[in-house]
């Protein structure tokens, strides 16, 4: 994109340099045909017509814009023809000259540019009356009439044109010139037209006055019929040039180039001088005030719009023009010639109720156009279009920089530390060494659970402004977890970058103010390098990330990488694997837990809860298997697993007529899986359970920071028509947020509470809190845990609802469960069918 100053301009009194040898030729020539003639004020009756007739060619004119020169159709060659045929030479010059002084006044042009163009008039018409006096007499209106005014209007015409060629390089350089003379080819056919048209005319006349009539209704009807025309193809191209300007905005929206290919199409449709785009600056981007200028190729780094004007469409958010023809902003006028401004239009770009900007117009090009209301309803389409491709512009590379930087701290995320440690790695000097330093922080959890996560967010920003000011200048700092940031830089050896990183771990372990408290948080930092450590920036970053994790045990908290630290990670990876085969296999079992309505002792459903038995480790805790399912990608079929057993026993319980609903746990991983209510909406379908019958139980503390990005799952999963519970409720944090926030019908107490109420106040407390707090809120209570008969007593004086717990029964396969049914239940009848109710609880 060019980006240049405004191009050396003289001032247009430099024009006099042009306007005073045109004048002088016009006037020693009017002397000359004085003096040959002196009698020619006689055919003053003739004058006044052929006055009459200039007068109305120029009301009549079409203008072409030729840079910023208003350049006519010359209609006034048809009169001129009609002159010099029937007029002595002296009447002709004076009647051109006073015709356009009379059409000059008429613009209200600068003194300036109306003495230019009566003595271009004046001279051109000399020139063609000089021809005339070179050539034999005129006679007649045969032939050889019709070449000695052509010649003679076709003089009159190139000296004319070239006059404004030559004002024009004169005061603009010479490329705006050399534009002007280019066009002259045009500007000569036109004016050849016109001279036929006029000698036509003549030959009419001099067969009899009285076709002067028939012409002048002719000549009306044609200037009329050409008007219209003329106004409906300027519509017709308009509609095409919006359209073009916007395929090329939408085109070039998000590339950079959005200024050049707006600005210059919008002053060329719109006929300006000057066409700005202005965007304030709005976080990272900072302000933009570029300028297209006609006659200059690059952008302008200036507006010539006034200030008063563009703070008056910003505030009211709506489009502000100024000129002759707005009487409703005439209170501005004066600004605009403080400014040396003809007229201008200020459209706000709007996104939204938002406004981004400007898009500007000024000085329409011609001494006698001006901008018009039409104008202002093109410049907003134009606009509109402009603002959504500055904002998607804006959001594309806002979606850049959040792809590759952390929200919270602004740091590099773990992909642009990969990519950034990629080319680290590709280039490394004999004798130095590519390090990777990993701080782990320690008690994030703990802040998160005690003071909120904003508590967190404070700590964790804290930290990463600390690490910036350590890291030296040649190092990238990045966080690439919820608690773990990055340092890579270049060191002379191993040796060195465990010094380093030990030197920064003590730096950071200063105190940090989070709140109104002064909190001292510690790290553990892992050491990886490059090349002991390997080449793989992955490899690197993983390693770094081991031996953090090492370093938490070690008094120092700083620790080398050693390939010792894999095995664990090792045996992980071959548990993956042998999870990997026992789903394939069917060899994983679903327990199931009942769970009981305490009011009148009956059955509700169960919850399915997933096992394993090992070949070789033998039972493999759930909380173990279920990590590895998280860290390997397999949590999506493990719930499916469960999920489908529980739905198959789900219809055959319904198809036993002992319906009995069933809960199943959910992780956050798994809310976060867009694809998880397509597979619940089908497993619905085929195994023909309603879907009231089937809870999602989401764990409280899982939940935590990912509230925002699980939301459309639940609601997703709510407008299936499933139940939604909040899992170990209390454990977290900002249950009652959640509460509001989550679209949930149940509430499931955490065991560790509903097992201690029986013998510690607080506990009891929480429980009471919890079930009267969801009752509020309309929500049913589970509580977990029930052990003993105090505890269930306890549940039901607070108005509990359900309860689950060992004092019922403990997780049992399907086949134990139904004997327990047999032994445990009892078949009632009650107004919506059977159902089992507990014998007794033992």
């Amino acid at each position: 994109m060019t980006r240049r100053g405004p191009s050396p301009r003289r001032s247009p009194e430099y024009a006099w340099l042009i306007t005073t040898p045109l004048a002088v030729f016009a006037f020693v020539c009017g002397l000359v045909f004085w003096i040959s003639d002196p009698t020619w004020y006689q055919a003053w009756l003739g004058g006044l017509v052929a006055l009459a007739g200039i007068v109305l060619a120029a009301v009549a004119v079409l203008n072409v814009l030729i840079r910023q020169q208003n350049t006519a159709v010359v209609l006034t060659e048809i009169p001129l023809v009609l002159a010099i045929g029937f007029l002595p030479p002296m009447m002709v010059l004076t009647v051109v000259t006073v015709g356009a002084v009379i059409a000059q006044l008429r613009a209200r042009v600068e003194p300036t540019k109306l003495w230019f163009n009566v003595a271009k008039a004046g001279a051109a018409t000399s020139a063609a009356l000089l021809v005339v006096a070179a050539l034999p007499d005129l006679r007649g209106a045969g032939p050889g009439t019709w070449g000695i005014l052509f010649a003679a209007c076709i003089t009159s015409a190139i000296v004319a044109h070239a006059a404004v060629g030559s004002v024009i390089m004169l005061l603009q350089g010479p490329q705006a010139g050399q534009g002007v003379l280019r066009s002259a080819p045009a500007a000569i056919g036109t004016a050849s037209i016109n001279i036929a048209v006029g000698l036509v005319f003549l030959v009419a006349l001099d067969a009899t006055p009285w076709a002067g009539l028939l012409l002048g209704v002719l000549v009306g009807a044609v200037v009329l019929l050409f008007r219209s025309f003329e106004g409906f193809f300027r519509q017709h191209r308009t509609l095409a040039d919006v359209y073009e300007l916007t395929l090329a905005v939408r085109e070039h929206s998000n590339d950079g180039g959005l200024p050049d290919v707006l600005l210059g199409r919008v002053r060329r449709l719109m006929r300006a001088e000057y066409a700005t785009l202005w965007l304030p600056a709005q976080g990272r981007h900072p302000e933009v005030l570029l300028t297209a200028r006609v006659d200059d190729a690059g952008l302008l780094d200036i507006s010539p719009t006034p200030t008063a004007v563009r703070e008056r469409a910003l505030a009211g958010q709506h489009a502000i023009a100024v000129g002759a023809a707005f009487d409703d902003t005439a209170d501005l006028r004066h600004t605009l010639r403080d400014a040396s401004v003809k007229d201008v239009i200020v459209i706000p770009l709007r996104s939204g109720q938002t406004t981004v900007g400007s898009l500007e117009v000024v000085n329409r090009l011609g001494e006698t156009q001006s901008f018009r209301q039409a104008d202002v309803q093109v410049l907003e389409t134009i606009a509109a279009h402009a603002a959504v491709a500055v904002e998607n512009s804006r959001l594309v590379d806002r979606l850049r920089y959040d792809a590759y930087h952390d929200r919270l701290t602004s740091l590099p995320n773990r992909r642009r530390m990969t990519d950034a440690l990629a080319e680290s790695v590709k280039v490394r000097a004999p004798g130095e060494v590519v390090a990777v330093l990993l701080f782990d922080v320690d008690g994030l959890r703990e802040v998160n659970e005690s003071m909120g996560h904003s508590a967190g967010d404070k700590l964790l920003a804290e930290v990463a402004e600390r690490l910036r000011n350590i890291a030296g200048p040649g190092s990238l700092v990045g966080r690439i977890g919820g608690d773990e940031f990055v340092v890579t830089l270049r060191a002379e050896s191993t040796e060195a970058t465990v010094r380093l990183a030990t030197e920064m771990r003590e730096q950071l372990r200063g105190p940090m103010v989070v709140g109104s408290l002064t909190l001292d948080v510690d790290t553990a930092a892992g050491v990886a390098v490059q090349p002991d450590h390997g080449d793989d920036p992955e490899a690197l970053l993983r390693r770094a990330e081991l031996a953090a994790n090492a370093a938490k045990m070690l008094p120092y908290g700083v620790q080398l990488f050693h390939p010792a630290l894999e095995s664990r990670a090792v045996r992980r990876l071959g548990l993956a694997a042998d999870l990997r085969r026992a789903l394939d296999n069917d060899e994983l079992d679903v327990y199931f837990q009942p769970k009981v309505r305490l009011s009148d002792r009956h059955l509700v459903g169960v919850e399915c809860l997933a096992r394993w038995q090992h070949p070789a480790h033998g039972e493999v805790a759930p909380e173990d298997f279920i990590a590895v399912a998280e860290h390997t990608g397999q949590l999506h079929r493990l719930t499916e697993v469960v999920l489908t057993m529980g739905l198959r026993r789900c219809r055959a319980w319904a198809d036993a007529d002992r319906p009995l609903s069933i809960a199943v746990n959910l992780s956050a991983r798994t809310l976060l899986d867009s694809r998880f209510p397509e597979l619940v909406h089908r497993l619905i379908k085929e195994y023909r359970v309603p879907p009231a019958q089937i809870t999602f139980e989401i764990s409280e503390p899982g939940m935590l920071g990912e509230i925002e990005r699980a939301l459309p799952t639940l609601y997703r999963l709510r407008d299936l028509g499933v139940r939604l519970s909040v899992d170990d409720f209390g454990t977290g944090a900002s249950s009652l947020s959640y509460l509001r926030q989550l679209p949930v019908q149940e509430v499931k107490i955490d065991d560790s509470f509903v097992q201690g109420m029986a013998t510690d106040t607080g506990d009891l407390a929480i429980v009471r809190a919890v079930i009267s707090l969801s009752r509020e809120f309309g929500l049913t209570v589970v509580a977990e845990g029930v052990e003993s008969e105090l505890t269930l007593e306890l549940l039901e004086e607070m108005g509990c609802e359900i309860g689950q717990g060992y004092l019922f029964s403990r997780p049992l396969p399907y086949e134990r469960l139904e004997a327990w049914f047999s032994a445990q239940t009892e078949p009632e009848s009650t107004p919506t069918g059977e159902v089992r109710r507990l014998r007794a609880v033992i």
